[in-house]
């Protein structure tokens, strides 16, 4: 028998798998693709039942921000607040300390006037 050890894997004969390998990953292939046809099944794919983002009921997220702790990103998420404001509730806050109670960010943040500040109440 000739001596293959040092002939690199490629160049063996039957590729660097054996065939029960080969077998065994064919094997397990195979399981994994029955496993999520499976679950696809199960779950309503064939029904058409699977939840898809484009029909799922709209839902409205309501939050609250704490303007005495909030970082400037987290304020920028309120209703007609940008980054530009909410950078300006920041710098009032760190310059002037926390506000007293809401009523007091349209006195002391410049730009925020009583409409935007009822968009941003809630």
């Amino acid at each position: 028998m000739p001596d293959r050890t040092n002939q690199p894997l490629n160049t063996l004969p039957g590729g660097p798998l054996r065939r029960g390998d080969q077998a065994v990953l064919a094997t397990l292939a195979l399981f994994g693709v029955a496993s999520i046809l499976g679950w696809w099944a199960t779950r309503g794919g064939g029904r058409g039942d699977l939840v898809e983002a484009d029909r799922a009921d709209r839902q409205e997220i309501i939050f609250r921000v704490d303007a005495n702790r909030a970082a400037w990103p987290e304020l920028a998420q309120l209703p007609g607040i940008g980054e530009t404001l909410a950078r300006r509730i920041v710098e009032q806050r760190r310059r002037a300390g926390p506000f007293r109670d809401l009523a007091d960010i349209p006195r002391r943040v410049h730009g925020i006037g009583p409409k935007k500040f009822q968009k941003m109440r809630p």
